[in-house]
């Protein structure tokens, strides 16, 4: 059985049980629209949150981001993981004992107006779309690539599904199917890198294999891998590019970013109790872990493949001419997905791909190999998926790798534009403009908010505004410069005010987006001087979220301080949600 037959079937099989899975859990009530009716168990929910988060970013990009960073690629390990301990201490039990819905309706109540429930639901908006835009351009990757389509083809299919399944079920259905997809989508993630551990090393766990000897004898395979890039004219493997201001800040971000994001605290609203929130975070990072302690020797094993494949060199000689060996056929494959592109510049038959910032060793290969500029270009997205297709495994393994990235990415999006149809039908329409709407009228609404938001996604997903990981860390850096603060102080301090909260999200958001705006050109051209000097104190846009969050406290802080405190009903409440006794719904007894 062919690639494609494999790939269409065992994709198929998932739909299905997506599907199946939205059919049997479809939600009656608004109540099991947004949060499955609180009913989920803490280990179920732990494994729909972690596939609720490990999206397309984790799944496709995050590997492929650590394969061509190498050590700088870990601040994504760092602040996707960490943030996941702020929110379990955090956030989670005490918004959970809140008892709502959405982090609109906590900030609207907590804050005591309706404008600072608007401003959330603005932020929620831009944080979601943003991110949901990463998860699209995944599902059109995978598609394109192994079912030989399009990518306008594959979004139209990736968003039938989504809107099956999300539409219908709503919350209910979108947890119980995500608790299939996290199974299908470790599955796919773990069986190539155990296949590609023990083929490199004879190691069978990767977490080992990343630091063992390879079977060639050529040494251990980070030291060998160094080699490898610097004889290229790249950084050693083991050193990151980064500064160390630059990697505090894009950590920063994206933890606070993680426990900040509106998705994933919403999972936490749909567990019977208190305790069962905190058990539900635990219960997702030890999911998680399963798939990070595995990205980084997928990572440095797909950069080891990859060059091994393209740089084979000399062959043999004809006619006295050297005759190189031919482009791989796993690079003729993705060639037509335009990811991956192979311009012979010099006409000598040779992949040639070398490190064309370094000029010295640029000038070394013009010299010596008649080198003409880099002939190869990777889109790195492609390297988790393209990874055992250059190993050589066998196509049954090929095609669940393309059902586990479909599965990620399609986890996380079904989330997110949940959230998008809440904040309209919930948040707005009825805790704002028909606060009377009947709820099979607001069950309508939030359906056709989410078909309407799937429709906007689609279109993002085919005009992205960079690759996969880098699109979600613009979205983390939103979250956690409008919605972490506002969320943390909410819970934390009885002092902070409506217009400070207000005041907060507005300067967090508007300075975040515009950084990112203006050094990565999303809605206007980039700027000619778009060089890291130009950067505020060296911080990227990856990181600027962590300035942002910073510029929210001071001004929450600075507002309230000048204005009236809160009402004393609301001071009250905030030091209620914090007691951890004293109530049923608060132990859990």
């Amino acid at each position: 059985m062919d690639l494609q037959t494999l790939t269409y079937i065992i994709v198929g099989l998932s739909f299905a049980l997506y599907i199946g899975i939205a059919i049997w859990s479809r939600a009656a009530n608004t109540g099991e629209f947004y949060v499955a009716g609180k009913g989920v168990h803490p280990i179920a929910n732990g494994m729909a949150t972690a596939a609720d988060w490990m999206s397309a970013a984790s799944f496709i990009s995050m590997a492929g981001l650590i394969a061509f960073l190498g050590y700088g690629g870990s601040v994504y390990l760092m602040g996707w993981t960490g943030g996941y301990v702020l929110l379990a201490t955090l956030l989670a039990p005490y918004l959970r004992k809140y008892g709502k819905f959405t982090v609109p309706q906590f900030i609207g109540g907590r804050y005591y107006s309706k404008s600072a429930s608007l401003v959330a639901i603005i932020c929620l908006i831009f944080i979601s779309f943003t991110y949901v835009a990463g998860q699209m351009r995944g599902v059109g990757i995978v598609f394109s690539r192994f079912l030989e389509v399009d990518i306008v083809t594959g979004l139209v299919v990736g968003m039938g599904v989504v809107f099956i399944y999300a539409v219908l079920g709503g919350m209910k259905g979108i947890t119980y199917t995500q608790v299939a997809q996290y199974c299908v989508l470790i599955f796919a993630y773990t069986v190539p890198a155990v296949f590609i551990a023990l083929q490199m090393t004879g190691e069978f766990m990767p977490q080992i294999a990343f630091g063992s000897t390879l079977t060639d004898g050529s040494g251990y395979m980070l030291e060998r891998l160094n080699q490898v890039v610097t004889d290229l004219g790249f950084i050693e493997y083991t050193k990151g590019p980064k500064s160390t201001i630059d990697v505090f800040f894009i950590t920063l971000a994206l933890m606070v970013g993680t426990a900040g994001l509106p998705h994933v605290i919403v999972r936490f609203f749909t567990v019977p109790k208190v305790r069962d929130a905190r058990s539900s975070a635990g219960w997702a990072l030890v999911f998680i872990a399963l798939l990070y302690t595995t990205a980084p020797a997928v990572g440095a094993m797909a950069r080891m493949n990859l060059t091994d494949t393209i740089q084979t060199g000399q062959v043999g000689t004809v006619t006295g001419n050297i005759e190189y060996s031919k482009r791989p056929e796993w690079m003729k494959r993705w060639e037509p997905t335009g990811l991956l592109k192979f311009t012979d510049k010099n006409g000598d038959g040779r992949i040639q791909y070398y490190n064309d910032k370094n000029p010295t060793f640029a000038k070394n290969a013009e010299e010596n190999y008649g080198w003409k500029g880099n002939e190869l270009k990777v889109d790195r997205d492609i390297m988790v998926l393209a990874n055992p297709e250059i190993a050589g495994l066998p196509d049954w393994v090929i095609a669940l790798v393309a059902a586990g990235g479909i599965a990620a990415a399609l986890s996380t999006a079904a989330g997110l534009l949940l959230v998008i149809s809440a904040a309209i039908s919930h948040d707005l329409l009825k805790g704002i403009l028909v606060p009377n709407i009947s709820e099979k009228s607001e069950l309508l609404a939030g359906r056709m908010a989410a078909a309407v938001a799937i429709c906007i996604a689609g279109y993002l997903g085919y005009n992205p505004p960079g690759f996969v990981a880098q699109v979600v860390a613009f979205a983390f850096g939103l979250a956690a410069s409008s919605l972490f603060p506002a969320i943390l102080m909410g819970i934390f301090s009885k002092r902070i005010n409506r217009e400070g909260a207000i005041a907060g999200m507005l300067v967090g958001l508007i300075f975040t987006m515009g950084y990112i705006i203006y050094f990565k050109g999303v809605f206007i051209e980039p700027m000619a001087s778009n060089v890291p000097a130009n950067w505020l104190f060296g911080i990227s846009p990856e990181g600027i979220g962590g300035v942002g969050m910073i510029l929210n406290f001071a001004t929450a802080f600075l507002i309230s301080s000048i204005t009236k405190a809160p009402p004393q009903e609301v001071q009250d409440m905030v030091e209620e949600i914090r007691i951890p006794r004293g109530s049923g719904a608060a132990t859990g007894h």
